[in-house]
């Protein structure tokens, strides 16, 4: 690092107060410290800092930069990795003449509200307004009164006998249960409902049984008869 010195010339040592150490005095040819260090100016001491400073400054960025990696740009795609447009859709690109375009003005349409929701926008903001300007002082102080409702006469009646059978079945004593035996009785049908079930059965199995080869084959004629003599003459009559 160089340091600029400001140049002491002959004039200046000729200026400079000698320095003696005790009856000898220091040879005017060879400057001492005391006149070197006075001849640095206040702007030479500064200048020499700020390059100092500066120095360090760089050295420290230069070793920053030398260890950080620089991304690589990506390399560009090949030809044949390139999206590929059909033929068709090319050749119309390329023979479209924008000369065909016909000019169209933008119409800008602009929808004002109806008269329902303008009147329940102003609903809605009165109604916002006034809960926010809501002013408490104009609240009434109130004292809420806790009201005790005594069961009456049926209700405390109901109450004891609730109580009473459910204390009966808690305490109920099962040694006073007697034994007793279930007989399982298994009645018999009369001959009225054997005669019943044996007809319908037979009506059952006579309708799943029946054999259509023994139907023999009919036609089926439609007569419509016409009305006589006396009949109309009848009917005129009446």
């Amino acid at each position: 690092m160089r340091i600029a010195h400001s140049p002491i010339s002959s004039q200046s040592n000729a200026s400079l107060p000698k320095c003696r150490s005790g009856a000898q005095a220091v040879d005017s040819s060879r400057p001492s410290a005391s006149q070197l260090l006075a001849g640095f100016t206040e702007r030479s001491i500064l200048v020499v800092f700020i390059s100092v400073f500066y120095r360090k400054f760089f050295l420290n960025n230069i070793s920053k930069m030398s260890s950080c990696t620089v991304p690589v740009a990506p390399a560009p795609p090949a030809l044949k990795d390139l999206p590929k447009v059909a033929g068709d859709l090319k050749t119309e690109l390329e023979g479209f003449s924008s000369s065909k375009l016909k000019n169209a003005e933008t119409q800008e349409k602009i929808i004002l509200p109806s008269a329902e929701d303008v009147a329940q926008e102003k609903t809605h903001n009165a109604l916002i307004a006034g809960v926010e300007n809501f002013n408490c002082s104009l609240l009434k102080r109130t004292d809420t009164k806790e009201k005790i409702v005594l069961p009456n006469a049926q209700d405390v009646a109901a109450e004891k006998t609730e109580k009473a059978l459910i204390e009966g079945i808690a305490k109920f004593d099962q040694a006073k249960l007697k034994h007793t035996e279930t007989q399982e009785k298994n009645p018999l049908p009369d001959k009225d409902v054997i005669e019943q079930e044996k007809t319908q059965n037979n009506l059952l199995s006579g309708i799943e049984n029946f054999d259509s080869t023994k139907l023999k084959h009919a036609e089926t004629r439609e007569k419509n008869p016409l009305p006589t003599k006396e009949t109309i003459e009848q009917e005129k009559s009446a």
